[in-house]
C-alpha cells in the first residue's frame, strides 16, 4: 500500500470514529435533557392525590405560595408549555372569558378590553382574588377587574371562574345556578382553585369525569380538610389540564387561552 493511500484511508478512518463519537454524545445530551427536563423547572409547590371514598374520584392538587403564581394568556394546550401549573378560566375561541389579570393587567390585550381577562362574560362570577398588600385571599363576585376590592390595584391578582361557597352548604347549588356553571350535573372533566386559611393555594383537577357536586364535595372531603376554605370552579372537560413532575392531565389535548402556572 502506498503512503499517500494508507494516509487516506488513516484520515477517513479518523473521521468516521469522530462523527460517531460526536453522533453518540448529542443522542447522550437529548436524552439526559429529555429525562431532566422536568427536574430543570421551579418546584415550588407540594403535589397531593386524593381519592374520595364518597365519589369515587381522584383528585390531583399542587399546594402553592401565592407569590409564586403567575396567570398567563396562552395559545396551545398546556402539555407544550414547559411549566408547572392549569388550565385557566373560561374562553371561546382567541377570547379569554374570565377575569384572568396580574394588577390591573389583563394576560391578553389592554384594560377594558372585550376577551383580555379583564371581564367576567355575561354573569358576575366568582373571582379567586390575591391582595398582596393584606395578604389575604378572598373570593369575589364581580363583571369586571375595575370591580375588585384590592388595596393595591399594582398588588394582587385575580382569577375567574364560578363560586363553590365551601362554606355554604346551604346556598351553594343555588349561587352556582346564578354564575351560570356550564353542565354541572353532566359527567365532565373538572378543575378548580381553592385557598386554606394557612395561605395555601391549591391547584386542583381530576381525570375522573364527575358532577359539579362530587368534584365539589372530594374537594371539601380532601384538601385541607381541618382547614377552612373557598374557591372556584374552572373551565372544565376537555380545558381540564394540569402539569407537574408527579402527574400531567391532558384533558382532550384542546388549545387553551389562559393558564396558571407556577414559577
Amino acid at each position: 500500500m502506498s503512503r499517500n493511500n494508507w494516509l487516506y484511508r488513516t484520515v477517513r478512518h479518523r473521521i468516521a470514529a469522530a462523527l460517531a463519537a460526536a453522533i453518540l454524545l448529542a443522542c447522550a445530551v437529548l436524552a439526559m435533557l429529555f429525562w431532566a427536563k422536568d427536574s430543570l423547572l421551579p418546584h415550588n409547590y407540594a403535589y397531593l392525590a386524593y381519592h374520595s371514598k364518597e365519589t369515587g374520584i381522584t383528585l390531583h392538587a399542587l399546594a402553592v405560595q401565592p407569590e409564586q403564581i403567575e396567570l398567563r394568556s396562552a395559545d396551545r394546550p398546556l402539555r407544550d408549555y414547559r411549566v408547572y401549573g392549569m388550565n385557566g378560566g373560561f374562553f371561546y375561541q382567541d377570547g379569554v372569558l374570565s377575569i384572568a389579570v396580574n394588577g390591573d393587567v389583563p394576560v391578553q390585550g389592554q384594560p377594558g378590553g372585550y376577551g383580555t381577562g379583564w371581564f367576567n362574560a355575561k354573569y358576575a362570577r366568582g373571582t379567586l382574588v390575591w391582595d398582596a398588600v393584606t395578604e389575604q385571599f378572598s373570593v369575589q363576585v364581580a363583571s369586571s377587574a375595575a370591580e375588585l376590592e384590592v388595596t393595591d390595584r399594582n398588588r394582587y391578582f385575580a382569577q375567574g371562574g364560578i363560586s363553590m361557597n365551601l362554606g355554604d352548604e346551604d346556598g351553594w347549588e343555588a349561587a352556582m345556578e346564578l354564575e351560570h356553571l356550564p353542565y354541572p350535573d353532566e359527567k365532565r372533566l373538572r378543575s378548580g382553585l381553592v385557598y386554606d386559611d394557612s395561605g395555601l393555594l391549591w391547584l386542583i383537577a381530576t381525570p375522573d369525569r364527575c358532577t359539579a357536586k362530587e368534584f365539589r364535595a372530594a374537594i371539601a372531603e380532601g384538601i385541607a380538610p381541618e382547614r377552612a376554605k373557598e374557591g372556584i370552579f374552572l373551565d372544565g372537560d376537555g380545558s381540564s389540564q394540569l402539569n407537574s413532575a408527579e402527574i400531567s392531565l391532558y384533558g382532550d389535548t384542546r388549545e387553551l387561552r389562559q393558564i396558571i402556572v407556577i414559577h
